[in-house]
């Protein structure tokens, strides 16, 4: 005959045997679904293309070695490529008529989906383009678009001083710097960064 502690340890045992397992959500990592939730719109971290140009559609200023306006399109028509709107007077235009080489840096951060995390945190994304910054023709289509692309986005544009002589320019890229997600930079061509996305509702310019 069992004693009343063997009796107690093989009930317990039995109900441990019976009890239901676990929902499986219950195993995962929490952190995960306030990343998903704060970053609604914001492109899986696997696609890295798409969130580059997510990224370059969605943000109206970035770092050009100073603070700056820019758009890459009309709204719904993002192409990708940065223009700017630019005067002399600044050390950004000057520079560039010196020597072309340059990188334009854009963050999640200002968007507002990067939630309560630092903005140097992995999966608060940081787009690095590099290339040369081009002096456009006024005369050009180019131009035509850029202004348009620049004025929508950006209406005090129009009534800056005629006399500080704003030029437009625009990045080539050659280079891409992507981090959206840990275990260091996405590996990015430009011309995977400039095709994606053609006709995609995704790109729509803010």
């Amino acid at each position: 005959m069992l004693s009343p502690a063997h009796l107690a340890v093989v009930a317990a045992a039995l109900l441990l045997a019976v009890r239901p397992p676990l929902p499986a959500l219950a195993a995962r990592p929490i952190v995960v679904v306030p990343i998903v939730v704060a970053a609604a719109g914001k492109p899986a971290p696997t696609e890295a293309a798409a969130t580059a140009r997510w990224l370059a559609a969605q943000n109206t200023w970035g770092v050009l070695s100073n603070v700056v306006s820019y758009s890459d399109g009309v709204p719904g028509e993002s192409h990708g490529i940065p223009y700017f709107y630019l005067t002399t007077l600044d050390p950004t235009a000057r520079d560039a008529l010196e020597d072309e080489r340059t990188s334009f840096t854009l963050s999640e951060f200002p968007l507002g989906t990067c939630g309560k995390i630092d903005p140097e945190n992995p999966t608060c994304a940081k787009l690095t383009l590099t290339g040369k910054l081009k002096l456009i023709d006024p005369q050009s289509s180019e131009a035509d678009l850029a202004k348009a692309a620049l004025f929508t986005k950006h209406p005090e544009m129009k009534g800056w001083p005629k006399n500080h002589h704003f030029q437009i320019f625009k990045l080539e890229i050659e280079n891409i710097f992507l981090i959206d997600w840990f275990g260091g930079p996405k590996p990015i061509s430009p011309t995977e960064y400039l095709e994606y996305g053609k006709n995609q509702a995704l790109l729509k310019s803010s």
